[in-house]
């Protein structure tokens, strides 16, 4: 049986930072995954070619990125990046 991380730890202070990693992590994991959701449905929406809600899924899309980078998922260079990505997109399609 493989021994976990926390077991691995020695002092409280290991086993307290291993906790908070792994909390941590699992609130990035939430985050991105909501994020990568979001990025889907954008595209599926561009790529259906439905240019009245273009805007609506583009404004959705962009909130969620900004929230991300606000929680800290990703970085405030990561989001700008990709809003701007997306927005290249429509152009193109449009």
């Amino acid at each position: 049986m493989p021994i976990s991380d926390t077991e691995k730890a020695r002092h409280k202070s290991a086993k307290k930072r291993d906790a908070i990693s792994k909390q941590r992590r699992l609130y990035n994991q939430a985050n991105k995954s909501r994020l990568h959701t979001a990025d889907r449905t954008f595209r599926e929406i561009v790529a259906a070619g439905d240019v009245a809600k273009f805007e609506e899924a583009f404004r959705a899309f962009s909130s969620e990125v900004d929230k991300a980078a606000h929680k800290g998922a990703i970085t405030k260079n990561g989001a700008a990046r990709r809003k701007s990505r997306a927005a290249a997109l429509i152009k193109k399609t449009a």
